[in-house]
């Protein structure tokens, strides 16, 4: 089943490589853990939105086509707030025509994002109940939460970043 989770897959199983690297190096535990998340997001996606054979099949064929295509743009999404990030904190010397590129590059990722959502939601209606999107949209969310925790807490449980300046985790 390849839900937007499998960003989520990513993100546990193998959070010390780059998007590009774990395209790039599958290894078979990180295969099979992936494979057990999906699985169990197809159970838990399907008990609490009440789906049946069909709708389930449908959901499928639409995370297929939208997931890889919102997996880019949160990739470039992640890498353009990473290069702001860096710009940024060279202060009074930061290059102002990099910064806005990169604020106007981050706007259009959100159009583009947003779009994709937007198209998104509007096949997901050919299927489902207002209710069930709402439940998907939810859980959706729910399981982002818990995969950025996870790649948060790192592989030894631990915290993984924190904000500069901040003190508290990312």
């Amino acid at each position: 089943m390849r839900f937007h989770l499998a960003i989520a897959a990513a993100l546990i199983v193998t959070p010390a490589l780059s998007a590009q690297q774990v395209a790039q190096q599958p290894t078979p535990d990180r295969v099979a853990l992936e494979r057990q998340l999906q699985e169990r997001t197809a159970q838990v996606t399907r008990q609490r939105l009440g789906l049946n054979d069909s709708q389930m099949q449908q959901l499928e064929r639409v995370n297929g086509r939208f997931a890889p295509q919102l997996s880019t743009i949160a990739t470039r999404e992640r890498e353009t707030r990473r290069q702001l990030r860096q710009e940024m904190m060279a202060g009074e010397q930061a290059n102002q025509a990099r910064v806005s590129g990169l604020i106007e590059t981050s706007l259009s990722l959100q159009k583009q994002r947003i779009a994709l959502i937007e198209a998104e939601q509007k096949e997901l209606g050919t299927f489902l109940t207002p209710v069930q999107r709402a439940r998907y949209i939810a859980l959706q969310a729910q399981f982002r939460n818990r995969a950025e925790q996870l790649y948060r807490q790192g592989p030894r449980g631990g915290m993984r970043r924190n904000r500069p300046g901040s003190g508290k985790p990312r």
